[in-house]
């Protein structure tokens, strides 16, 4: 979820909160109001993938070019780095993560800045500053950065999978900017009615892409070929939908609520809600393991990690930070062996062994850590946010 300091912000989390304090978050009370929250608009499933989409490697498994020792020849070369942005002190933290000290720090090119974002070619990151308007180029070669650029409102960024567009998620403004992904200049702005837009993943034709709303409760699913919004699913009257992620045989989008305390699981096709799983308090952040086996979930408001089997969609570990913290958004490192998370109310970032879960690392960085990118990482091209790649 965003920090700024917008009124409309302000009170849209504190009705939420009061709404929420008398609802069930039982997976039984859930299933039986989904007839009565649900409202869906949304067109057949595509036959075929977008047209310039490089093919899916394993049906089975969209992940598959994501598995450690999958570095592309564009990146092979790229020192192994992690990108902090740090939203309330406007700067960006550059940490070694051999050696699990900052090594780098500057300022970020403007205010609020919210995620660090690998581009579709893997040849640059961006630092998007949300109420900045602005987007700083780092060169990942140097970890230096370039000259800032105005971008209207990027609380997000993503890629199409065909690479065609940057999508800019305006979350304040309500639209969906499709940017041309060199110039980053405007080609179309697409409207949603929902309030708080700010997360998504794409279907595994990558014909549509479904999109959190977090101050309405609601999903919105788009036709990415059209530009067009074909869908909407309102979810827990209450809720709070934050990071979305896509199952690795595409069947199911998990969507973690951090009101509802859980992820929401989704048929992308019929686009309704199948399913609800209770993970942790605050549940934020989603992030698929390298042999694409398990989905690491942050409860921000709990300080923990759930690990959730993918194949049988259950938990099967939970990870709790000593001492407590705040876990948010972030990554996993190239090898698979590490999950790194930003500790968004405690100025620090999170180094976790995947193998058994201890922490093995607490980092001090600037104020309000957020959407941390550790890059490089596997795959054949990237989909935006922290890390999302194919």
């Amino acid at each position: 979820m965003k920090s700024g300091n917008l009124k409309v912000k302000a009170l849209v989390l504190a009705g939420a909160a009061a709404i929420f304090a008398g609802c069930s978050t039982s997976s039984e009370s859930k299933s039986a109001q989904t007839a009565q929250t649900t409202t869906v608009a949304a067109a057949a499933p595509a036959s075929t993938g977008l047209p310039g989409m490089p093919p899916v490697e394993d049906p089975a498994d969209i992940y598959a070019a994501d598995h450690a020792g999958s570095l592309s020849e564009t990146v092979r070369n790229y020192p192994s780095r992690v990108y902090v942005p740090n939203s309330k002190s406007d700067t960006v933290d550059v940490i070694d993560p051999a050696t699990f000290k900052i090594i780098g720090h500057f300022k970020s090119g403007g205010h609020e800045p919210q995620h660090v974002v690998p581009q579709y070619d893997l040849k640059r990151l961006w630092v998007i500053n949300d109420l900045g308007d602005t987007a700083t180029p780092i060169d990942p070669a140097t970890g230096k950065p370039g000259a800032t650029i105005k971008v209207e409102d990027p609380y997000n960024m993503y890629y199409t999978p065909d690479g065609k567009f940057a999508i800019v998620v305006a979350e304040r403004k309500q639209k969906l900017n499709f940017l041309d992904p060199q110039t980053m200049k405007l080609v179309e702005s697409v409207p949603v009615t929902c309030p708080g837009v700010d997360h998504m993943d794409f279907t595994t034709d990558g014909r549509f892409l479904i999109a959190s709303c977090e101050f309405s409760a609601q999903l919105v699913k788009v036709d990415v070929a059209a530009r067009k919004v074909v869908g909407m699913l309102t979810l827990e009257k209450g809720g709070m939908p934050q990071d979305v992620k896509t199952s690795p045989d595409g069947k199911v989008f998990y969507v973690a609520d951090m009101m509802a305390n859980g992820i929401y699981l989704i048929d992308p096709d019929s686009f309704t809600r199948i399913g609800f799983i209770p993970t942790g308090k605050g549940t934020h952040g989603l992030y698929v393991s390298r042999d694409s086996k398990v989905l690491y979930i942050s409860n921000r408001m709990e300080g923990s990690i759930s690990v959730l089997d993918l194949a049988t969609r259950k938990l099967v570990a939970k990870w709790k930070i000593p001492r407590g913290g705040s876990p948010d958004m972030g990554g996993v490192s190239a090898d698979g062996k590490q999950l790194w998370l930003s500790g968004r109310y405690n100025s620090e970032v999170y180094v976790f062994d995947t193998g058994d879960g201890h922490l093995l690392a607490r980092i001090k960085v600037g104020n309000g850590p957020h959407g941390l990118c550790v890059y490089p990482q596997p795959g054949r091209y990237s989909l935006g946010h922290t890390g999302v790649f194919r």
